[in-house]
């Protein structure tokens, strides 16, 4: 087995996103970051980062998280990546989740009809509830961290570079540069 090249500063991000949303409980909507190099945000924004508790010696080579406005209570975050650009300032993003996960054996029953999948993974009684925290920079770094609700504790969060393929895709090309004057839409 290979072992994974860990980006540090995205790493402690990630992390540092997990142990903010665990303080508020389970059950939350989907949350977006971008991931803004802490010095350019000290240098730029002294008051602001003076408020947040930065300085130049926490600044050298971290990432701070910074929350985006929330996606609205019907919004899929999925569907909402595929619409989403960052500017230039931006080295990286990050998006939060929850969702349910069934084992392998229950996915024959969930395909054979996809419209009442939900309903069925509600009611499965294996089911687990997991929180994801997945992110990446534009330097091709990523990391992920996932809580489960049945071992809803900090020392069994689950890390990695590649645990959640999918998402990692879709938080990658929202970093890819279309235009130099493109915004967050």
């Amino acid at each position: 087995m290979v072992d994974e090249i860990t980006d540090p500063a995205l790493a402690s991000a990630v992390l540092e996103i997990e142990q903010h949303i665990a303080s508020g409980g389970w059950d939350q909507p989907a949350r977006l970051y971008a991931l803004v190099p802490t010095a350019e945000l000290v240098a730029k924004e002294p008051v602001l980062a003076h408020a947040m508790g930065l300085d130049e010696s926490a600044a050298a080579g971290s990432l701070t998280p910074v929350e985006q406005d929330p996606l609205g209570p019907d919004a899929d975050l999925e569907s909402s990546l595929e619409s989403i650009t960052w500017p230039a300032g931006v080295a990286g993003c990050a998006a939060v989740v929850e969702r349910l996960v069934l084992p392998p054996d229950a996915e024959a029953a969930v395909l054979e009809d996809p419209d009442g999948a939900t309903d069925f993974a509600r009611q499965h009684p294996d089911r687990q509830d997991v929180r994801i925290v997945a992110g990446a920079t534009r330097a091709g770094a990523t990391y992920c961290a996932l809580r489960l609700r049945a071992a809803d504790e900090e020392q069994s969060v689950l890390t990695g570079a590649e645990l959640v393929p999918g998402l990692l895709a879709l938080l990658r090309e929202t970093l890819e540069y279309h235009d130099e004057e493109t915004d967050v839409r």
